[in-house]
């Protein structure tokens, strides 16, 4: 029996750091309100030189370095973001396996929101106990920070960068136990960033209607995630 396993983890944040107090600087919030809320202190932020997929391509080589392996032998990258560094291509895992030199690895991105790092552990699981690869990288990485208005109290304080990253590889115990998968669409307008995509393109009216930032109606998302997870 072939079984899939985590050999190899690895993480990275920017060191930019900004705190609730900050916030607190220019919100009508406080550290106090954010804290007993949300749990959150701080967050970290992406430099101007920094993107999703630098992020990544630093958790990714720490998770290789824990696994020791090399690129080389990576048959798929998989990179989990909402965050891309490019709106519709190229795909930032395609960027994360040509800085990292994985010449034999597939890539594509997965777009599941909060979701997506277990939706890539799952699928990279079932690819490996197929024998369709022998390894395989999972990557969940965010640059958050550029779609969040900054003038909106419900989403500015709960969003900051970062990576993590896991190599797979096959193992003749188990690893991977199992994984539930599930979907509910019905609440997309709850969370989403509204315009860019196909459905309301680029234009000054969306640009001046402050669409192409995340928008959340919090206490529906929060409703949803007791419902499910209570």
């Amino acid at each position: 029996m072939r079984y899939a396993q985590i050999i190899g983890w690895g993480k990275y944040v920017p060191s930019k750091i900004l705190t609730n107090e900050d916030l607190a600087a220019t919100l009508d919030t406080s550290d106090v309100w954010i804290h007993d809320r949300t749990g959150i202190l701080e967050r970290h932020i992406a430099g101007p030189k920094e993107t999703t997929a630098s992020l990544a391509v630093r958790a990714a080589w720490a998770a290789l370095e824990v696994a020791d392996i090399s690129p080389a032998r990576l048959g798929l990258i998989i990179v989990a973001t909402v965050s891309p560094d490019y709106g519709f291509m190229p795909a930032t895992a395609c960027l994360v396996q040509d800085a990292l030199g994985a010449s034999r690895a597939g890539a594509f991105d997965l777009l599941a929101g909060c979701t997506g790092f277990i939706y890539g552990i799952s699928l990279a699981s079932q690819i490996i106990q197929a024998g369709g690869s022998d390894y395989v990288l999972v990557i969940g990485a965010e640059t958050l920070s550029r779609l969040v208005d900054y003038t909106d109290r419900n989403t500015a304080i709960l969003f900051g960068d970062g990576a993590g990253a896991v190599v797979m590889g096959p193992g003749d115990r188990p690893g991977i136990l199992s994984y539930v998968l599930g979907s509910d669409g019905s609440g997309a307008e709850a969370l989403s960033v509204p315009a860019g995509g196909a459905r309301q393109p680029t234009s000054p009216e969306t640009v001046e209607k402050r669409l192409h930032y995340i928008k959340m109606d919090g206490q529906a998302v929060y409703r949803f995630a007791v419902g499910v997870l209570g």
